[in-house]
């Protein structure tokens, strides 16, 4: 089972950015095997997926974060990113990274498979 293990949230202002990372730990299989990708939670409002991406770098975003962030992954350190740039005190919540085994192909936006304790964003305006 894959356990996921974010890190990089923090406060920042109305226009800043934040690099956020999660490296994926207990998965017996080849880590580019996994479907990963990052959803957000925020008070009062349902899950939203932000973004996912393949094991070859094709990437998913979900409309509300196109232009202002890009996911990425290492798979030799078996790490997944997310640069978010152009921050609004809507991206407030907590991030999740997910990941499933998919063949490496990611069909939708997270949530899906297993995801971590997530870590705080916080946009202040």
């Amino acid at each position: 089972q894959v356990h996921p293990v974010e890190s990089g949230g923090g406060s920042v202002q109305a226009g800043g950015s934040l690099r956020l990372s999660c490296v994926a730990s207990g998965y017996t299989y080849r880590y580019n095997f996994l479907c990963m990708g990052w959803f957000r939670l925020a008070p009062g409002k349902e899950r939203e997926g932000v973004a996912a991406i393949d094991s070859d770098g094709s990437t998913i975003y979900a409309d509300s974060v196109k232009g202002r962030f890009t996911i990425s992954r290492d798979n030799a350190k078996n790490t997944l990113y997310l640069q978010m740039n152009s921050l609004k005190p809507e991206d407030t919540a907590m991030y999740y990274c997910a990941a499933v085994p998919s063949g490496g192909y990611c069909y939708t936006l997270p949530p899906f498979g297993n995801w971590g304790q997530g870590t705080q964003v916080t946009v202040s305006s």
